[in-house]
């Protein structure tokens, strides 16, 4: 994208200016910073360029001929004064008065839509390359923005008390920061909080409606115990994505026998193959393996111990290893190399890094296609674990210790006077389902096999 404002001198002939293919743009010699857009299909719009906090940004002031050279200039010239008055011009925009540099924040609310300006042109100033937190706000007077109370609530909050922090950091950073970020988070008002939710069930998310409407109202409560804000714009009723199933998913006799025969086909790579595997022996929650470590593990005793910060009801247990669930841990141990972690997330330029639940479920999704091609309908990593807490019951396991399998809560009195692991109760449970799964092995393979089903099946 380049900008040449000697090709162009305003404001003659706008309209006859033709695209090249590309974004280009052209500035306003009379006016510092104003600059028009010309799209690669010849779309015209006014784009106002400055340095907020260090950084460099945009915003959009609206598109040509809807608005006029002289409004546009008018608007960049308004922009520039609020900049020499220590106000951010992507809050005035959005009809809020901006936090002044070094003065007493101005609480004036008057919302507008939370879709009016969109995320790309607020441009977020969060560290993307960070999934694990929110980036401390560089100006030290910055105490109330809503950019000051996601880092809190992530550094103070998340860390220490949920199960792990990436989901959050990335639903804030999808859901809230590209919005609010330079925000007076006293200013957010519960209608903003109800469009924005809105938004994300209109782009077919209702699930994750509900989880970031939790996730909102954690946020704001903890800002009210921070002295961030005084009250909570949160306030709803019901769940904004309605109200969502138990699920009832269990993987019959039939299809576990097709799973265990057409998973080498089915699983495009090795780390895939074992990591379903892991989940169906040991019934351990997708979080938990997805963040857990090789020094959680011990291969003498058979053990996984699993600690409180990678459970999700915050309780650490043991996970009793039967002979085939050491095989395939032994395997993704050669898989991960020199990590630390037992599903590490390698990319370029970056530290060892665990997985993540979510991309445990994306990876299941993305081979629901070849699950149904050999018989086996769709089902997700939790379906898994609810069919080996179905079958744990079916081999004859006692409730109670099929849910201490599960690491369920057995109730505040029992989890607080009962402190034994029923490790050995727990290992003759995963041992009988281990041998129900390797009778099905033993089984003669399903005619036709699956490779001969997928095979027919990419060919369609």
């Amino acid at each position: 994208m380049s900008s040449n404002p000697s090709t162009f001198k305003f404001p003659a002939q706008i309209t006859a200016l033709s695209p090249i293919g590309k974004s280009y743009d052209i500035a306003d010699p009379a006016v510092p910073n104003l600059l028009l857009r010309v799209g690669p299909t010849g779309t015209k719009r006014w784009l106002f360029r400055y340095q907020w906090r260090r950084k460099q940004t945009r915003i959009s002031i609206g598109h040509f001929p809807d608005v006029g050279l002289a409004e546009a200039r008018e608007q960049a010239i308004k922009h520039q004064n609020q900049i020499k008055d220590g106000i951010d011009p992507r809050a005035t925009e959005r009809g809020i008065a901006g936090r002044s540099v070094g003065r007493k924040p101005v609480d004036r609310p008057a919302p507008a839509s939370s879709e009016a300006a969109s995320p790309q042109a607020l441009a977020p100033a969060t560290a993307a390359d960070d999934p694990l937190s929110i980036p401390k706000p560089d100006d030290p007077a910055d105490k109330h923005s809503v950019h000051f109370l996601a880092y809190e609530y992530v550094e103070f909050y998340v860390k220490r008390q949920r199960e792990g922090s990436r989901e959050v950091v990335r639903i804030l950073k999808k859901d809230a920061l590209p919005y609010w970020q330079t925000r007076d988070a006293r200013t957010i008002s519960s209608r903003e909080i109800i469009e924005r939710l809105d938004a994300i069930v209109n782009r077919g998310a209702p699930v994750m409606a509900n989880r970031t409407a939790q996730i909102f109202a954690q946020m704001f409560t903890f800002g009210i115990h921070r002295s961030i804000v005084t009250n909570s714009p949160v306030n709803l009723l019901l769940p904004p994505g309605g109200s969502e199933s138990a699920g009832d998913r269990v993987l019959c006799d039939d299809e576990l026998h097709r799973f265990i025969h057409g998973l080498p086909f089915i699983a495009q790579t090795e780390v895939r193959r074992r990591t379903l595997m892991v989940l169906l022996l040991t019934a351990i929650r997708r979080g938990s393996l997805a963040q857990a470590k090789w020094t959680e593990i011990d291969f003498n005793t058979c053990e996984w111990h699993v600690p409180a910060e990678h459970d999700k009801e915050r309780r650490s247990h043991i996970v009793p290893l039967t002979g085939w669930a050491v095989e395939e841990l032994i395997a993704l141990k050669r898989l991960s190399k020199d990590s630390v972690f037992v599903l590490p997330k390698r990319r370029k330029n970056r530290t060892d890094q665990p997985s993540s639940a979510q991309l445990i479920s994306r990876s299941v999704k993305r081979l629901q296609g070849r699950f149904q091609a050999i018989g086996i309908a769709p089902f997700t990593p939790h379906d898994i674990r609810r069919t080996a807490r179905t079958q744990l019951a079916k081999l004859g396991t006692s409730e109670d210790i099929a849910e201490r399998v599960l690491n369920h809560s057995r109730g505040e009195i029992i989890n607080t006077y009962d402190l034994h692991k029923y490790v050995p109760e727990k290992r003759m449970a995963l041992k009988r389902w281990e041998c129900k799964l390797r009778s099905l092995l033993e089984m003669s393979p399903p005619n036709p096999t699956a490779r001969e089903l997928i095979r027919n099946w990419l060919k369609q």
